[in-house]
């Protein structure tokens, strides 16, 4: 397995890829630039104040950013000194964002005061009460709704009393006792075994799920992945893939750090720059979901852009199909539990004929079972059951979840992924298990937490939410919801309101508002989520 050389911990890869790559460009966005140097030394100031304010080894630090330089710096200021990074999705809304700080014993935030039409501050307000209660001088921070967050520090223009601005927090460190000296002793007590990053994902159940990765596998896993993917010194990704979840972050940014690659990337997806970005730092790579390869495709500018510079990517239609995998290749199958992809093969290596539709093979290093999802019994090639999975990369666990209720008694985690393998172990998926909604943007959405949020409002009496098919192999989020006695419930008002309390990409985009006695359900009450999906697509035509 082509490990790296070094010790697998966060600290000794950044200070060797600054030491090999110095002045490259390491990020590059329509407005700023970071080079290898800068991120390590702007990270080594931001780590001092952290010490210096007494994070700690072991501490739980937020990183509320939109992809750019401070989010890399944070990122890496955070886990060079062995606290833990919990990536924060930028699409939060209060209570969301409430409940992640209090699950994941959050001790700081580190965020940006606002971001388009997000004012950040005004979001942490209202997702913890009593924060505004807080005034200057107030230090550290003790709230009853948030009982372990410490510190909120703020990067930008805005000001509140509860909040430390960036520059005052690395002025203090600056003139404290941490030194050089220090920092390198508190690195040199990180150990690939320690945690590194919390990177929440939706659970089947409606609560999010919290896998805890440490620092060998997250180090380990992502280099070895750039050799399936083939990611070289000379290359320069592009991605708009947000780095809080496991795709920006694994194969975005931690693919190029590996090797002196260039990302270049969003703080949002924007599909004018995108191309325009792609064009002039002349991509190599080109990262994101299929439906961002159409929308780029469709851009009233895509057809006098010069993307010839593009030999690999997952958008096929930015590229010609000589520049396209071959006709018949491997897809691959990830999960945040699994550090991201945990079976696939490279996408540019011609496969036969009888592999048509297959999602790979287990990675080196990685092993896997399909099995009958009621006995646990390992089923003969060609034999759909569920794919179990466990190896180097499988997190340490989750968050506040007993190991026995997170893995079988010998190290397997059930994925929830349908399939079958032939004799060879190729693997080809069928679908999810349980209901989780697999958007065409690539994010799991949890229909009980949609559920619960269309029947907080006002006349709602029940909501059904399931997945849709969306033409393009992802799906729709789609609901039936049925109104309390005489209330009148519109499809759009319902949407508007519930956006207000969850993530854009979770407010379902079909609403069918009927009664109890159209939707199909067992006899013993429960609905049949197969049968209403057929219901709403039909809906939706």
């Amino acid at each position: 397995m082509p490990f790296p050389t070094i010790t697998p911990t966060i600290p000794e890869l950044l200070r060797s890829a600054a030491a090999a790559h110095g002045e490259r460009p390491l990020l590059l966005t329509g407005g700023e630039s970071l080079t290898y140097a800068e991120a390590e030394q702007r990270s080594r100031r931001l780590a001092k104040a952290l010490l210096a304010q007494g994070i700690r080894k072991g501490d739980h630090v937020g990183i509320l950013f939109p992809n750019g330089s401070d989010w890399v710096v944070a990122w890496y200021a955070v886990t060079r000194i062995g606290a833990v990074a919990v990536p924060i999705n930028t699409f939060y809304r209060p209570a969301e964002l409430g409940w992640t700080i209090r699950h994941a014993d959050v001790v700081a935030v580190l965020t940006v005061d606002r971001f388009l039409s997000n004012d950040y501050l005004a979001l942490l307000e209202e997702a913890v009460p009593g924060l505004n209660d807080r005034t200057a001088g107030e230090r550290p921070l003790i709230v009853a709704s948030a009982p372990l967050l410490r510190h909120v520090v703020v990067w930008g223009e805005g000001q509140r009393g509860w909040a430390v601005p960036a520059a005052d927090l690395l002025d203090a460190g600056d003139g404290s006792d941490v030194d050089d000296a220090v920092l390198e002793a508190v690195e040199a007590c990180v150990t690939p075994a320690d945690p590194v990053v919390i990177i929440y994902t939706s659970g089947s159940t409606g609560e999010p799920k919290a896998p805890v990765h440490s620092h060998g596998a997250f180090v380990r896993h992502t280099y070895n992945l750039t050799f399936m993917y083939v990611t070289r010194g000379e290359d320069v990704l592009f991605t708009s893939m947000p780095f809080f979840w496991v795709g920006g972050l694994i194969t975005g940014l931690h693919a190029v750090i590996h090797h002196g690659a260039v990302l270049v990337t969003q703080p949002a997806f924007d599909a004018g720059e995108a191309l325009e970005l792609m064009e002039r730092h002349r991509a190599t790579i080109a990262l994101g979901w299929p439906q961002q390869g159409k929308t780029l495709s469709e851009h009233p500018t895509f057809a006098k852009r010069d993307l010839s510079s593009i030999r690999r990517t997952s958008m096929l239609d930015l590229v010609p199909p000589d520049r396209r995998p071959p006709p018949v290749w491997s897809n691959s199958l990830g999960m945040t539990e699994l550090c991201g992809n945990h079976v696939g093969a490279d996408p540019y290596e011609p496969q036969p004929e009888h592999r048509r539709g297959t999602f790979g093979r287990s990675l080196e290093g990685l092993e896997h079972r399909v099995v009958d999802p009621e006995t646990g019994d390992v089923l003969p090639p060609g034999t759909e059951g569920e794919l179990w999975a466990r190896g180097y990369s499988l997190m340490l666990g989750l968050y506040k979840r007993e190991r026995e209720d997170v893995f079988t008694p010998d190290g397997f985690y059930r994925t929830g992924d349908a399939g079958w393998m032939d004799e060879d172990g190729w693997f080809f998926f069928t679908g999810r298990l349980g209901d989780m909604i697999k958007t065409g943007g690539g994010t799991n959405v949890a229909p009980g937490e949609v559920e619960a949020a269309l029947m907080a409002l006002p006349g709602v009496l029940e909501a059904y939410v399931t997945g849709v098919p969306d033409g393009a192999g992802g799906q729709v989020v789609a609901a039936a919801v049925v109104p309390k006695a005489d209330a009148e419930l519109d499809a759009a008002a319902l949407k508007a309101d519930v956006r207000k309390t969850i993530s854009a990409y979770k407010v379902p985009k079909v609403v069918w508002v009927t009664t109890k006695d159209q939707l199909p359900f067992t006899p013993s009450g429960k609905i049949k989520k197969t049968d209403l999906a057929v219901q709403l697509a039909d809906h939706e035509l």
